[in-house]
């Protein structure tokens, strides 16, 4: 089937139109606008019973003689080419334990100079080509990823430039002090945001000294990096042996293999053995965190606990039962707490899965009047998985969901070679993507209640809350032991 064709699928496997119910802005005369009565669910969209087939076109592979492992989904439909260069080893995960954060400094200063660029030119070139050259990586990313994309009369250009951004970056003092900089202003602002210091306990309440455990570095450890620590990583982490590099667009393998022989000649295999990592130390007991944040005007609420790795098999079952109760419109979350009650903006969870166990959580900002309600109807919800089979209509109509938002997301080839490379990150059978839908669509309420039972066990789930401790402290009290911290991450109380 062509990717093309998808869209037209997609359109006929969404199963619901969702109306919220009409609200007025509370600030409008100084009024509070009366909370909506709920959703309703009109079901006119046309509805296919038939499960989505699709046989999606293979990448091209093979592998260079310095470990590099080459992918390119070849695609002539539009005059573009993408792509992505993932290094293992090079993440935030390996960062040294007394500077955390520096596998991030490493790769935010890597394209701010070369020996035949500066930051600025670098920058100009990327204008000149309306083209994109990007390296990152996460606190606890076990890759850093090195991206771009341009037109394909553009990519000889593009791949020479990132090239000298992989291979030679001179990490220039001047940079580096300015970035420096920026960050230490940077970390200050983020302690006063009300999400940070939720996403920061909830992290170190469920992974504590586990790298999934940072989200980021502190002024501390951004004090005591120097340039030397940049460069010794660099040199260390950035190597070839276990890298894939990844092509999607107008481009055939045969272009490709020439294009990175030619470009990272330089780039040699260096003898390192596979980067490993660990799981984190399973949760103990459910407890309440609270970080006092006095004169917030909103609570700030996260519930949940440690989930899976990528290669679980309940990961097909436990996305299904994520949607369910919080992926987003009209998941009951968002139905509940939002549209019925009115108690916040949005109302949501996410599954994290990764090479190691990752974590589930539900979110939430609400007014501080109605922290205790709230947060006792999201426990409910949550409760209410374990308690009752979700009803068949409603797990039909999420399972849809799914699968249309997979449909629609395979017109882009860089999408579809993205699933590639996780394929080829977790080592997923070639036909995994190809049975997707399949496998959403079989998912049954049995599956959901059981995979609800035992990830969302009361005796795992830890609570955040970031809020006034004049309003709310005492009522934290009615869901279980509370530590309490102040915005600097400090315990002030059990």
């Amino acid at each position: 089937m062509r990717i093309r064709r998808l869209l037209v699928i997609a359109a006929a496997v969404a199963a619901t139109t969702l109306t919220p119910g009409i609200a007025v802005s509370g600030r409008q005369q100084g009024m509070q606008a009366p909370p909506p009565q709920g959703v309703v669910i009109k079901g006119r969209a046309p509805v296919s019973t038939t499960t989505l087939k699709v046989t999606l076109p293979r990448p091209a592979e093979g592998d260079l003689s310095n470990g590099l492992h080459l992918m390119v989904l070849e695609d002539r439909r539009a005059q573009q080419v993408s792509f992505q260069l993932l290094i293992p080893g090079a993440g935030g995960y390996y960062d040294p334990s007394d500077l955390p954060g520096v596998a991030a400094l490493t790769a935010a200063e890597m394209r701010e100079g070369t020996p035949a660029h500066t930051t600025q030119q670098i920058s100009e070139q990327l204008e000149t080509m309306a083209a994109s050259l990007n390296v990152a990586t996460g606190p606890s990313s076990l890759y850093a990823t090195i991206g771009g994309s341009c037109l394909t009369e553009n990519l000889d250009a593009l791949m020479t430039l990132g090239a000298e951004v992989l291979l030679t970056p001179t990490f220039p003092d001047e940079e580096f002090t300015k970035y420096k900089q920026q960050r230490r202003a940077g970390l200050i602002q983020q302690r006063s945001n009300p999400g940070f210091l939720a996403s920061e306990m909830f992290n170190k309440a469920l992974f504590g000294d586990h790298p999934e455990g940072r989200i980021s570095t502190t002024a501390e450890a951004l004090d005591r990096t120097t340039r030397a620590n940049l460069v010794e990583f660099h040199k260390t982490h950035y190597v070839p042996d276990h890298a894939v590099m990844a092509f999607a667009g107008d481009i055939s393998m045969a272009q490709a293999r020439k294009l990175v022989e030619a470009k990272l000649s330089g780039w040699r295999k260096a003898g390192t053995p596979v980067a490993t990592s660990t799981d984190p130390a399973a949760v103990a007991s459910p407890k309440v965190y609270f970080v006092a944040r006095p004169n917030s005007v909103q609570t700030s609420l996260v519930v949940g606990t440690q989930s899976i790795q990528r290669t679980d098999p309940d990961y097909d079952v436990l996305n299904v039962m994520n949607e369910v109760i919080g992926g987003g419109p009209p998941g009951r979350l968002f139905v509940i707490l939002r549209e019925t009650k009115g108690y916040t903006y949005g109302a949501y969870s996410n599954l994290g899965a990764g090479p190691f166990r990752s974590a589930w959580s539900a979110s939430m900002d609400v007014r501080t009047e109605v922290t205790d309600p709230a947060l006792t109807d999201l426990m409910a919800e949550i409760a209410r998985m374990r308690t009752e089979p979700v009803p068949e209509k409603e797990l039909t109509d999420r399972k849809r969901a799914l699968v249309a938002s997979f449909a629609l997301s395979l017109e882009s080839p860089a999408a579809v070679l993205n699933n590639y490379i996780t394929g080829w990150i977790y080592k997923l059978p070639a036909d995994y993507w190809d049975k997707y839908p399949e496998r959403v669509m079989a998912v049954t309420q049995g599956q959901v209640q059981a995979a609800a039972k035992k990830y969302l066990d009361p005796g795992r789930l830890q609570i955040v809350a970031v809020g006034d401790p004049t309003k709310i402290a005492d009522l934290l009290k009615k869901f279980g032991a509370v530590e309490t911290y102040d915005t600097d991450g400090k315990l002030v109380g059990k």
